[in-house]
């Protein structure tokens, strides 16, 4: 008579271990979405940063069409268009994202800048415009500050620079395009003054070290400034100096500075010496 009871609990602790495994499957699957979450996070910071744009793009395109509608997703596409040197159409995803609920400010700021990047400066203006004036960040006034500079509102131009540089610890790059701003107006002294704090955060900077060179040139200071550099820069340094030199007139100190270059280059220096060949052989550069 006590079987079916026997039965009974048997059936019980069947049911129970199921219920148990069942409960164990759900744990095991939590935690392996857990890690494919991690690795997927992880995989996506590799694209965006050091793996060929190119696949960067092939690799967001993709997983944009196994998963449509993820803003993080739709972010990495547009930012990996911009590495592969393709603006514009970085500049429609980043309409996408930006028409998205869950799109930021700063995904704006993302859209203004690849419309920069496309030459559409009317339109990057007008995304700049929609920005609530609360939201201060350094590549939004970086953005300002170019917009203004291609409307020639020095004004302008130079405020937005300055409150660029004061929210970065690295203002090397504003530092620079400021510099140039100043060059491109003729202020050769101010735009040597900024060149030169470039260098001071990035030693290694190499176009501010030109940018610098050249406007110390336009004022007729022929000697290089004292800057870290490398025997191949300071090749390329004189070159620039001597073109800068022979244009303003100096020819002579032209040619010298390009011997100089010729000279410096650990290898043999092929522009500089068409270049001067050319001056020998009295043929307009």
């Amino acid at each position: 008579m006590r079987h079916p009871v026997l039965v009974m609990l048997c059936l019980g602790g069947t049911v129970a271990l199921s219920a148990c495994e069942k409960s164990s499957d759900a744990q095991v699957e939590r935690a392996l979405k857990d890690v494919n979450v991690i690795d997927e996070s992880n995989l996506n910071e590799v694209m965006l940063t050091v793996a060929d744009p190119g696949e960067a793009v092939a690799y967001f395109t993709k997983t944009l069409e196994q998963n449509p509608g993820r803003i993080d997703v739709m972010r990495g596409l547009a930012k990996s268009l911009v590495r592969a040197q393709k603006p514009t159409e970085a500049a429609q995803v980043w309409r996408q994202v930006v028409a998205h609920a869950e799109a930021t400010p700063d995904d704006r700021v993302m859209l203004a800048d690849a419309l920069i990047r496309s030459n559409q400066w009317e339109d990057a203006k007008a995304e700049l415009g929609q920005i609530p004036p609360t939201h201060e960040s350094f590549d939004r006034y970086r953005l300002e500050a170019m917009v203004a500079d291609s409307e020639k509102n020095w004004k302008k131009a130079d405020s937005f620079y300055e409150i660029a540089a004061g929210l970065t610890t690295k203002p090397a790059s504003v530092l620079n395009n400021w510099g140039y701003s100043k060059m491109t107006r003729g202020e050769h002294g101010a735009a040597e003054k900024l060149f030169t704090e470039a260098l001071v955060y990035d030693p290694g900077l190499f176009t501010a070290k030109n940018n610098l060179v050249l406007a110390r040139a336009a004022q007729r200071k022929y000697d290089l400034p004292v800057v870290r550099m490398t025997q191949s820069e300071r090749a390329e340094l004189l070159y620039s100096m001597a073109l800068a030199a022979i244009k303003q007139g100096d020819v002579s100190v032209g040619k010298g500075l390009l011997q100089e270059a010729i000279d410096t280059h650990p290898q043999h220096f092929e522009a500089a010496a068409r270049s001067l060949a050319a001056l020998d052989a009295n043929v307009a550069l």
